[in-house]
This record gives structure tokens, C-alpha cells and sequence, in this order.
């Protein structure tokens, strides 16, 4: 007998469905029959939940951005737990305990980091075709990300007795584009130790826009 859930739980757990299909198989291998079969309900219940595919995948992605935040706010509030560091020295070291602690969570999850890199291409493909009023969510992902990392380079900052000589915004994007790219690359050859180089000199290419405070 099928369990009755308050909607938004149901919603959430088709989410998960459809997530977990997409990270074996791939987003264009998500439908509204095989989320029904994998969370165990009928075609009814997701038509339900949901009125059309996009509208899943959306969904889909909302919930990536979710994560892909939650994650990065662990892994960078463990620069907390650091004992006192100073200067542009301290900087560093506190930059690359933030970002260092990122590479476990990647390297367990392999399936999952290319699956918000192939959401994003989807949402930005429906973004250049849509006149529906549809989420942005590829621009909502990174806005979020781009929140996260402001708030770390910021702390960090603070926690060092340092100042970066450029609006934090705009490195904290290029920060982020970095890691992208390190881990996109990650993906293609699955090189951990190149992996943590790369990640190290993104750390010293970020650290190198920060003053000493006078």
C-alpha cells in the first residue's frame, strides 16, 4: 500500500528519483515512468507532483543547488576550527583548509558533480529557448555559489588580518571558476593527486590578490 505523504515530502522524494536515475544513467533518461518505478508510486502520483517534465527538471535542479551550497557551507566552516593564522601566510593556509576540505566530499560523489554539470547545460539551453517565465536555475546556482564563496573569502579575510585589493565578488568568481574547471578535469581523468596540485595553486592564485593591512 502506498504510503501517504504530505506533498512537499512527496515532491522531494521524486526529486531524489529522478536525481538518483540521472546520476546512473544520464538527465535524458529521466521520465515520468521510470521516477514513478524507481520511487516505488504510480504514473498518477508524479503527474501530480509535477505537470510536465520540465517542470522536474527544474525541480531537479533547484535541489542540486541546494546541495552543491550546503556542501560547500561545510566544507568551508571548517576555516573555524583553524588555530590563529596571520598575514598572507595565514590566508593561504586558511584557503586551502576550506577549500581542501571540498576534495572528499568530490571524490565520493563522482556521479553527483557531473550531474550538476549536465543540469546546468540543460538549464541553460531551455534558458535560450524559453519565453515561459521558467526558473534560471543555471544562474541561480552560481548566484548562490557566488554567495557562499564571498561569505568564506570574506571570513577568511577577517580571521587573517588581511584585505583583498579587489572587490572580494570578483574573486570569489574567479575562485569558483577554478574549482570548476579543476574538477571537471577530475571527472575526465579521475587524477586525485593532480587534483590537489591544481587545487593548491588556485589556492595561491586567490591568496596573491590580498594585502597586508597597513
Amino acid at each position: 500500500m502506498l504510503t501517504r505523504l504530505p506533498a512537499d515530502e512527496r515532491r522531494a522524494q521524486l526529486v531524489e528519483s529522478a536525481l538518483t536515475i540521472a546520476e546512473r544513467r544520464g538527465v535524458a533518461s529521466v521520465t515520468v515512468r521510470a521516477v514513478a518505478e524507481e520511487a516505488g508510486v504510480s504514473l498518477g502520483v508524479v503527474h501530480y507532483c509535477f505537470e510536465s517534465k520540465e517542470e522536474l527538471l527544474a525541480a531537479m535542479g533547484e535541489s542540486l543547488v541546494v546541495q552543491l551550497s550546503e556542501s560547500m557551507r561545510q566544507a568551508f566552516g571548517e576555516v573555524k576550527h583553524a588555530p590563529e593564522l596571520r598575514g598572507i601566510a595565514g590566508l593561504r593556509e586558511l584557503l586551502k583548509i576550506g577549500i581542501g576540505r571540498m576534495v572528499p566530499t568530490i571524490e565520493e560523489t563522482p556521479d553527483r558533480q557531473l550531474l550538476t554539470y549536465e543540469i546546468t547545460a540543460q538549464a541553460l539551453r531551455h534558458r535560450a529557448t524559453a519565453s515561459d517565465g521558467s526558473p534560471d536555475i543555471a544562474g541561480q546556482q552560481y548566484r548562490r555559489m557566488d554567495g557562499e564563496a564571498i561569505e568564506f573569502l570574506s571570513a577568511c579575510a577577517e580571521m587573517s588580518g588581511v584585505r583583498w585589493g579587489s572587490p572580494v565578488e570578483g574573486i570569489a568568481r574567479f575562485g569558483l571558476a577554478c574549482v570548476d574547471g579543476v574538477v571537471l578535469r577530475w571527472l575526465v581523468d579521475r587524477d586525485d593527486e593532480a587534483m590537489r596540485v591544481a587545487l593548491d595553486e588556485t589556492v595561491l592564485a586567490i591568496a596573491a590578490k590580498a594585502v597586508e593591512l597597513q
